[in-house]
């Protein structure tokens, strides 16, 4: 095991992270097998109470679609919109930065005043605008959430590669010849990639909220169960069925809770190892 990964190991607050998101990740994964087929169609009588029918433990919504099996769909969605986001926008964000660490004050600022540019629209509506231009399907979301996140990776790698290109090592690599974007991603983006994995957990929070936020407000691709989607289909009986919005509510605080303390551990093995070194 890594000095990192036994730091990570000995905080509460990254393995409590680990054990909601591994549970939330199981039950994503075993989805299809505890609930085959489409969880989407009829299934039973429209509005069974939870824990009332045992073939409906979570009861039914107003057009008779078993929660349970909408639950465990939807987070196949969640958790894969928000690690997908997370990815893209990590590597167009580090991608930017390091190349506006590395090139001339020319360039470096015309790279960062995009970014500027798109720091100045605020992340939801320009995912909401993106989504509308693009139509409402699982990639558009994805793309639309990580055009709105990559400023904050970008400015991050940006301000390491800065510190880290007057280092000696990468001196030492220009003296022996080595061609730029090969310093730049073989020398300093591998060692300014730390901290920028530190937003991980934040963006796919982030992502998460915002995939629920566009379904709710009916821009989710319509051909997948997703937990705002439901959140919003259960505000039309909320005096009389609540818990149609309670419980896809509970588990989107449950993942966003499960994200942070996990990136609260790795931020903290992260940082312990860099001031080590």
């Amino acid at each position: 095991m890594s000095a990192a990964a036994r730091r990570f190991a000995g905080s509460p607050e990254g393995l409590a992270g680990a054990a909601i998101l591994l549970a939330l990740a199981a039950l994503a994964l075993a989805a299809p097998l505890l609930f085959p087929g489409d969880p989407q169609r009829i299934a039973g009588p429209a509005l069974v109470p939870p824990f009332a029918d045992g073939t409906f433990p979570l009861g039914t919504d107003r057009l008779g679609r078993d929660v349970a099996a909408g639950l465990a769909h939807g987070a196949r969605t969640s958790l894969l919109v928000g690690l997908a986001a997370a990815v893209a926008s990590l590597s167009l964000g580090s991608l930017v930065g390091t190349l506006a660490g590395l090139a001339g004050n020319l360039a470096g600022a015309a790279l960062m005043r995009i970014v500027d540019a798109f720091q100045t629209v605020p992340a939801f509506l320009l995912s909401l605008a993106f989504v509308s231009v693009a139509g409402a399907s699982l990639p558009a979301v994805v793309g639309a959430i990580a055009l709105g996140a990559w400023t904050g990776p970008a400015r991050v790698a940006r301000a390491e590669v800065l510190s880290i290109r007057e280092r000696d090592y990468v001196a030492n690599a220009a003296v022996a010849g080595m061609h730029p974007l090969g310093i730049a991603f073989r020398e300093v983006l591998p060692n300014a990639l730390p901290p920028v994995l530190a937003l991980s957990a934040v963006i796919v929070a982030g992502a998460v909220l915002t995939e629920a936020a566009l379904s709710f407000l009916g821009f989710g691709d319509p051909n997948r169960v997703t937990w705002g989607g439901m959140i919003a289909e259960g505000r039309t009986v909320l005096r009389s069925a609540p818990s149609l919005s309670i419980l896809p509510g509970l588990l989107l605080v449950a993942t966003v809770v499960g994200v942070y303390l996990f990136g609260e551990g790795l931020t903290e093995a992260l940082s312990s190892r860099r001031i080590r070194a």
